[in-house]
């Protein structure tokens, strides 16, 4: 609860200060944030791949995007699991210090979304903790609490398929991080308009 008295004296990474600078206006500029993690523990587990695209206005920017993939030999050693699918992938893999800079770089001041954004920002939060920086500023917006919202209601969790097929999302049996990001960004663009955000 009293987090931020941790970091009211710390001295920040120049790229954490540089990620604070853009805060002094606001976006327009939505982020649809996907995370692949080892759990939903923040002081146990990693995020093993960040998908990310832009939306602006009420446009899914294709070319706007970012992914990664976070080299964590250290957690899979020490938990005794293979990290073979690191080893093959093809996409950019970086430290995870190097992925938090970037992915910092990359999201600015925009809007985070996603679903259940709150286990992305608590992990994400952890792991620039480590890197001796403050938590993230941007503000998030939650998919399925839009739903609920959109629709009034309070008494029912919906997993991220059953929106899709609720809002006629394809969905797709493979499963990066960038594949979720952008069939959550279909959805976001779909409950978007339905609730007449800007």
């Amino acid at each position: 609860m009293l987090d931020w008295l941790k970091n009211i004296t710390k001295e920040h990474p120049e790229f954490y200060k540089d990620y604070l600078s853009k805060f002094e206006k606001k976006s327009n500029r939505y982020v649809i944030l996907s995370t692949e993690k080892t759990g939903l523990n923040p002081n146990k587990d990693v995020v093993l791949s960040f998908g990310c695209f832009g939306v602006i206005n009420d446009s899914l920017l294709i070319g706007d995007n970012f992914e990664v993939v976070i080299l964590q030999y250290k957690f899979f050693h020490d938990n005794g699991l293979s990290n073979e699918f690191i080893v093959e992938s093809k996409l950019e893999k970086l430290g995870e210090p190097e992925a938090l800079q970037a992915l910092l770089k990359y999201i600015g001041n925009a809007t985070l979304v996603g679903y259940r954004i709150d286990t992305d920002v608590e992990i994400i939060n952890a792991a620039l903790e480590k890197q001796d920086c403050g938590r993230l500023k941007n503000e998030p917006l939650d998919l399925e609490i839009m739903h609920r919202r959109l629709h009034d209601i309070n008494d029912k969790q919906f997993t991220l398929d059953e929106l899709c097929t609720l809002y006629k999302v394809p969905i797709s049996d493979r499963n990066s991080a960038s594949e979720e990001a952008y069939k959550m960004g279909l959805l976001f663009l779909k409950l978007k308009s339905r609730l007449g955000l800007k």
